[in-house]
Formats: structure tokens, sequence, C-alpha cells
């Protein structure tokens, strides 16, 4: 289901034919990249938090790690991930599998800076095996994007 709520985001926009099926598991960072032949920082991965009990996905580098003092001071709140068991009902997608394209209408999503110094990432699309080679710039036109942040660690 959550592969086709992002083809289904995607259909009739440029990013139409941009899902590519992984010959093996794209669960972890490392594994994508080795799957898509790109460097891990090339792999967008998604992060989900909750603020308020509102779902947040933050949308970052692959090698960028959250830095909890810029999370706190954009956020005003320390950092909480969703539990792996509850990510599905929050976001639409499997962990693994979560990605900024298809996700539930009531999570909001932010670009982290991190994404700047790359043209082309490779985001999860919605299940493990396969990503969706986005240029980063196609981001805002295609996800609704509440705002571009910096929260990751220099």
């Amino acid at each position: 289901m959550s592969l086709e709520s992002v083809r289904s985001s995607v259909k009739g926009t440029a990013l139409e034919n941009a899902i590519i099926p992984l010959p093996h598991t794209g669960a972890t960072v490392e594994l994508a990249a080795d799957a898509v032949g790109c460097t891990t920082d090339e792999i967008a991965k998604t992060l989900s938090f909750l603020v308020e009990e509102q779902p947040v996905l933050i949308v970052v580098s692959g090698n960028a790690r959250i830095d909890n003092k810029k999370y706190k001071a954009y956020f005003h709140k320390k950092a909480k991930m969703i539990p792996g068991e509850q990510v599905e009902d929050y976001t639409g997608h499997l962990p693994g599998g979560v990605c900024p394209f298809g996700a539930k209408e009531t999570v909001q999503i932010y670009v982290d800076r991190s994404l700047e110094k790359h043209e082309i990432v490779y985001p999860a699309a919605g299940d493990e095996n396969f990503v969706i080679r986005t240029p980063v710039a196609a981001l805002d036109s295609l996800v609704p994007v509440v705002a571009h942040i910096d929260v990751t660690q220099e």
C-alpha cells in the first residue's frame, strides 16, 4: 500500500518513472546506497518524530545526524522519534520505506539543509525495496514541505 501511495503522489509528474526497484533491501542507508550505486550521503533518509503528538518527517542526507540542540531550538521540544511499531500508523509508511512522498496528510514535512549539497538524492519510495531518484529542487513542488530547516550536526 505504501509504495502505491508514493506512485499515486508522483503520477503525472516528472518523477512518475523515477521509482527504482532495488536488487536487495534498502532498509538502511548503507544497504540502499549499495543497491543504488551511490554514496551514503546521497540517500535521503526520512526521520519520523512526534512533536506534541503531531507526526513530523524530516528529510536529511544519509550521513547526517540530528543535532539535539538545533532540533529543540526549532521545535521547542526534545526530539522524540516515533516508535517503530507506530511509524506506519502515523506516516502511512513502514520503517525502511518512510519518505516524504505519499505520506498521510496529517504529517508535517521538513527538509534539512544537509540535502542542499546534492542535486539528486534517493529517498525510499514507501517500501524498503524501492527508492525514488529525486532532484532536491523537486521536493518543494511535489510534497507539502512546511519549511527548510537546519537541525543536523555539521
